[in-house]
């Protein structure tokens, strides 16, 4: 009854692929595919992509959103993007802490936090993103690690402004390996994404947090773990670059 009352969400996270014409073009295939929706659907791009994807899903029911976004207004930041140039731009959504920025770029929780609070800020709705490792997983610390990340994910962040927030479950081990949780695993996980957040701010709140699944959900696996109580939606790499696949997911999430 709890998943009726809030908002499934598909999001696609490009990563480092499509060049603003090659976005064109799929943008272009994905809208009639996932016309009439009964979930959000969102494509998270890169910054070269955005302008182009701002312009084709206007007047869709696609929502664009962003890779990663700097935790400061402004200033001496090379190579950074900062909030208010994300909405400026007609940017709604942002994913903040993916297991690969983690991985490559030195992204700790700490990081993961300011970013949050500065696209909140900034009137982003953030996609924070939390797993744990092959090795974390085999050490049974899956849940401690989580609820950890996830505390410390949204130190400082407001019940009003947890409104706004999607937490994505993300297994690093499942992350373009192929690989992929159980549903089991998956609604173990969001489960306890849900409890943590229930401690926090409270049984309602908990209830309303839409929380996704992130390791390779795909267009054979999607109903299954679109089916559990606890995954409202899913953070799609893969599949995203795909306008049929994607849609397939799109669907079973209306269905969910």
């Amino acid at each position: 009854m709890d998943k009726q009352n809030r908002k499934a969400i598909i999001a696609g996270n490009w990563k480092m692929n499509m060049t603003p014409t090659d976005a064109g073009h799929l943008i272009d295939a994905l809208v009639p595919a996932v016309q009439g929706a009964n979930c959000e659907v969102v494509i998270c791009v890169p910054f070269t992509d955005l302008c182009v994807a701002v312009a084709k899903c206007s007047g869709t029911n696609i929502h664009v959103g962003a890779e990663n976004v700097h935790f400061e207004k402004s200033g001496a930041f090379t190579g950074e993007i900062s909030a208010d140039m994300l909405t400026d731009l007609g940017v709604e959504y942002v994913v903040i802490g993916h297991s690969e920025r983690r991985q490559y770029f030195a992204e700790t929780d700490e990081t993961v936090n300011k970013r949050a609070r500065a696209a909140l800020a900034g009137g982003l709705k953030p996609i924070i993103c939390v797993g744990e490792s092959l090795a974390q997983r085999e050490q049974g610390v899956t849940e401690e690690l989580v609820r950890m990340q996830v505390k410390i994910a949204l130190n400082g962040v407001t019940a009003e402004e947890l409104k706004n927030v999607v937490i994505a479950y993300e297994p690093i081990w499942a992350i373009g390996t192929g690989k992929t949780a159980t549903a089991d695993q998956a609604q173990e996980v969001c489960a306890a994404i849900r409890k943590v957040v229930g401690e926090l701010y409270g049984e309602d709140a908990a209830k309303a947090l839409t929380v996704q699944y992130g390791g390779s959900m795909n267009a054979k696996n999607a109903e299954e773990l679109l089916s559990k109580p606890d995954v409202d939606g899913g953070l799609i790499g893969g599949a995203s670059l795909k306008a049929d696949q994607f849609a397939i997911i799109v669907d079973a999430a209306s269905k969910g």
